[in-house]
């Protein structure tokens, strides 16, 4: 079977006029989506890919957005409607209704009541653990409790969560033994695809569905950047 490219872009915050690192402007964020829509791209949920051997489309993508802010509930939800394109939103969910204490201290997080209100045609929740700590500074039993909290507070809160996880910062284990026995704790909590960064095109289906790579969309990146990025990853 021959694999298809997927490049899976990552982005945090939408802001109404400016952008810069992490945060995206809604004009650029517009223009990517766009760009998306011009040339033929189909994204996915994974909860798709999941159920296909292989990619319908001659281009394909998926967009994630990190931390679930509220922002990307009030600027990046309406522009994805707008153009079709669908997006899966990683949550860290013992800060619902709080702040992201590990980057500003003062962006809102959606609460569990926003969550149930974004459309699941376009909008998919996955995990961004429980506490946004670095797995590869847990032990084996905190990544455990970690992941369990994740499990039972979406079921408590009735939120239909797609089984996975987008490392925070990108961190997990890098040597064996303790990479697989990391994969596999996720594997046996019935997690099916963990997320690095990577900033290289991933290819489909998975290679290595816990090592999956996405871009770091950053604001200040030119629409032509964008592009490049989109076609060739780290390596423009």
């Amino acid at each position: 079977m021959a694999s298809s490219k997927l490049p899976i872009l990552m982005y945090h915050n939408i802001h109404p006029e400016s952008g810069e690192g992490l945060t995206c402007s809604m004009a650029n964020f517009e223009a990517h989506c766009k760009l998306l829509v011009s040339e033929g791209y189909k994204t996915y949920h994974f909860s798709e890919t999941a159920a296909i051997s292989e990619l319908p489309a001659k281009k394909n993508c998926i967009i994630t957005f990190d931390d679930g802010y509220v922002n990307q509930l009030n600027y990046a939800v309406p522009l994805l409607r707008k153009y079709k394109l669908k997006a899966t939103f990683f949550i860290p969910l013992a800060y619902l209704g709080k702040a992201d204490t590990w980057n500003t201290g003062n962006l809102p997080i959606m609460t569990a009541a926003q969550l149930r209100t974004l459309p699941s045609d376009t909008i998919e929740l996955a995990y961004h653990s429980f506490q946004h700590k670095k797995y590869d500074e847990l032990s084996f039993q905190e990544v455990s409790e970690d992941t369990q909290k994740c499990l039972k507070l979406a079921e408590e809160e009735n939120l239909n969560f797609t089984n996975v996880v987008a490392y925070p910062y990108g961190k997990f284990p890098r040597k064996n033994p303790e990479q697989a026995i990391f994969f596999k704790q996720l594997e046996d909590a019935g997690i099916k695809n963990g997320l690095r960064i990577g900033n290289r095109i991933e290819s489909f289906p998975f290679k290595n569905p816990f090592q999956i790579n996405r871009i770091d969309v950053k604001g200040e990146w030119t629409l032509a950047k964008f592009k490049r990025k989109l076609k060739f990853g780290k390596w423009f």
